[in-house]
């Protein structure tokens, strides 16, 4: 389709179109990952002491994070269950809802009283609601990029379907920027009352996301299975039987992305503490990766849709491969300036690479009966062996090897090697019809008329 077509086009995929679709799942996803990256910070720097306060630092560090791990744990369900509802109802409803569960839970944290008033009924409800942010996010990620890739002009999927995966940069920014400006009130009131701000405050970005996404339409690919009544049975269930392949390699190339993000985030902020290092330290390294992280994602999108999904994706985990032990090294150095420089590396230029290529190529692999399941299966089921269990397996390798770091840096490189052949059994997708899934040379010419 050229881009005189593209402006024109009058069945859903023209610029204007397009591009209130991409502000729509930039906002939703926002918000959510806003919710998902401040819940992380804050396990790091103040849910040990307030939620677990009877344990030993480390015990207590190690099960902030599992309660972090439990958001991971739900995620595959709420995939499951509105990738199933959105293959079957359509995408835009399944946005609204769950927007709601992941606001509600998180302005529900802010309230939470800690263990020193209600004792063993605090972790109790603290998981159970970040248990809810996890299905929220399971079933919201798919479908904001669903959104973006089957609005979008063909040889434009990777372009827009990067717009909803900024999320992730600004979320982490916005929490970042919300816990380090507590930090002013000072440490003691950080940890006694003022984390509960930045909870509450996220129900003002939940509005403004319903609104915008309220208004958005259904794409013009799902409206066509609707129409012809080609809708699957159990998505879900056929995603798996008839696109075997498809899932397990695409669990298998999430691998190296979902750690590089959590080891880099998460665990860092836990880590640097060890240290001895304040927390502005970690915080002010997260935002400036953040910052970069924005560009990277887009540019790693419009690459995408150039030379292909897979080379692009192997460039993020090769990034991930290489510089794992230099960041370590960086990282135990104290230098806030060389933890910035290590952050930026492994968060924004490893990381949000894959990230970037990861949404219509995870899109691309199935067809649009399934694709809202298939997506978000692979995506959500590959999070459990890989970001869920990636602070813990931090913290406990650090209990291990009496505090080192390098066992650390191998556990990242095992993963990126994972992903690397993952990628290297899977088919690239850039030119793949969202409707016949055919790949023609025709749709190459267009491409680049």
């Amino acid at each position: 389709m050229s881009s005189t077509a593209a402006s024109v086009d009058t069945d859903g995929k023209g610029e204007a179109p397009i591009k209130r679709v991409a502000a729509a799942s930039l906002i939703g996803s926002v918000v959510e990952w806003y919710d998902f990256f401040l819940y992380g910070t804050i396990a790091g720097l103040v849910f040990a002491t307030q939620f677990f306060p009877t344990s030993d630092p480390t015990t207590g560090a190690l099960l902030a994070f599992t309660t972090f791990a439990a958001g991971f744990v739900t995620r595959p369900l709420g995939g499951v269950i509105f990738g199933h509802l959105g293959d079957k109802l359509g995408r835009k409803p399944m946005l609204v809802v769950t927007m709601m569960i992941m606001g509600g839970a998180t302005f529900c944290m802010g309230l939470l009283p800690t263990y020193e008033t209600i004792g063993i009924a605090a972790p109790i409800l603290l998981v159970a609601l970040r248990m809810l942010q996890g299905i929220g996010l399971g079933g919201e990620w798919g479908g904001a990029v669903l959104l973006c890739v089957e609005h979008a002009p063909d040889h434009q999927r990777g372009w827009f379907s990067a717009w909803p995966q900024l999320g992730v940069p600004i979320g982490l920014l916005l929490s970042t920027l919300s816990v380090r400006g507590l930090g002013f009130l000072g440490d003691e009131a950080l940890v006694q009352w003022a984390w509960r701000i930045p909870f509450l405050a996220s129900i003002v970005l939940v509005g403004i996301g319903l609104f915008i996404r309220l208004r958005i339409d259904e794409p013009p690919a799902f409206k066509k299975v609707v129409r012809e009544d080609e809708r699957a049975g159990i998505p879900a269930f056929e995603a798996l039987v008839k696109h075997p392949k498809a899932t397990f390699l695409g669990m298998g190339a999430r691998m190296s992305e979902s750690v590089t993000f959590n080891i880099y985030n998460a665990f860092l902020v836990a880590y640097v503490a060890t240290l001895a290092l304040a927390p502005k330290v970690i915080l002010d390294a997260l935002i400036v990766a953040a910052v970069v992280g924005f560009a990277v994602i887009l540019g790693a999108g419009a690459l995408s849709d150039r030379i292909g999904r897979r080379p692009v994706f192997a460039l993020g985990a090769g990034i991930a491969l290489v510089t794992a032990f230099p960041i370590m090294w960086l990282v135990d150095t104290k230098d806030p300036l060389l933890i910035t420089v290590a952050v930026v590396v492994g968060w924004a230029f490893a990381a949000c690479t894959m990230f970037g290529a990861e949404g219509a190529f995870f899109a691309e692999l199935f067809p649009t009966r399934v694709r809202y399941s298939g997506m978000s299966t692979v995506y959500q089921l590959g999070v459990l062996p890989s970001g869920a269990v990636a602070p813990v397996i931090g913290t406990s390798l650090l209990a291990a090897y009496s505090g080192a770091s390098w066992p650390i840096a191998v556990y990242v490189m095992a993963m990126a090697a994972i992903t690397l052949v993952s990628l290297a059994f899977l088919p690239e997708t850039r030119w793949r019809d969202l409707d016949t899934e055919e790949i023609t040379d025709t749709r190459v010419k267009e491409a680049v008329r």
